[in-house]
């Protein structure tokens, strides 16, 4: 199922294709606005069971259990890496290794304060939102790990626009020319993003 960061329908109540539906534990749900609705319930009990952890987020463990966290409820293969292809992300066969890269790169750059903490943190997130290391859900899960990132670092966690990215439409393009930035490797409109 693509991530609706990506393929975004302006149509809440867009029924779900028959493939959309796979994997999907709520059998009530048949329409796009119900799926949305549902995996934020579950996401804001991951983000406080989050809170209320002190865990170390540049650990690939962490990382797959946060994203369990996040969709456990609503999907089956939440917090598993994906074994197909996309057409953004690495090869299924790269995710692992690449996801701990990401991991060991960040903490080399805490460890040696290469960046500021901010931008530690955003190039974190961008990183895992490049992976692209399960079947949907990326962007918010890599949000979430930068903000988690961030505060472990001390800093606020981050506004990402000030809006749910799934549903806006103009926030959620401006966020897709920041992270095509990141990919051309200018950090700074991220940077930039990540606060507003």
């Amino acid at each position: 199922m693509p991530d609706p960061l990506f393929d975004h329908d302006d149509n809440a109540n867009t029924p779900l294709t028959a493939e959309e539906r796979e994997g999907l534990i709520p059998s009530y749900i048949t329409l796009r606005h119900e799926l949305n609705e549902a995996e934020q319930i579950n996401i804001g009990a991951a983000q406080r069971w989050a809170d209320s952890r002190r865990r170390d987020i540049l650990d690939r463990g962490f990382l797959s259990e946060l994203h369990q966290r996040m969709f456990g409820d609503v999907w089956r293969w939440a917090g598993q890496y994906r074994t197909t292809a996309r057409n953004i992300g690495v090869e299924a066969y790269r995710i692992a290794m690449d996801a701990q890269q990401a991991v060991d790169d960040a903490r080399y750059w805490v460890e040696h304060a290469t960046y500021p903490p901010d931008e530690i943190a955003v190039r974190f997130s961008h990183r895992l939102v490049a992976i692209h290391p399960f079947p949907n859900g990326n962007g918010r899960f890599s949000r979430l790990a930068g903000d988690l990132l961030a505060l472990q670092l001390g800093q606020p966690p981050f506004t990402w626009g000030s809006v749910s990215l799934v549903d806006a439409g103009e926030t959620r393009a401006r966020y897709i020319e920041v992270l095509q930035a990141a990919d051309n490797h200018d950090i700074r409109p991220l940077l930039l993003f990540a606060r507003s």
